[in-house]
């Protein structure tokens, strides 16, 4: 499944999710094991054993289908 997000794009499998962003070619990739989804700041996060990142989402309904594509909880703080 591809998320377009107003600063590029989020792919996503059942196993992994890569973030391309237009500028500058800046792709980052994780495993679903290591992600989290967070709302309402909308963010979504990895953090594994080597890397930590996080972006922040346009809005709750790409959250939704993220969690949905990737069989992830969404937590809410």
């Amino acid at each position: 499944m591809v998320i377009d997000i107003s600063s590029g794009k989020v792919i996503v499998t059942p196993h992994e999710v890569v973030v391309r962003y237009q500028v500058g070619q800046i792709t980052l990739q994780s495993q679903v094991d290591a992600l989290q989804l967070i709302l309402p700041a909308c963010i979504l996060s990895a953090n594994g054993a080597e890397c930590k990142w996080s972006i922040k989402l346009d809005d709750e309904s790409q959250v939704k289908a993220i969690s949905e594509a990737c069989s992830i909880e969404i937590m809410r703080v």
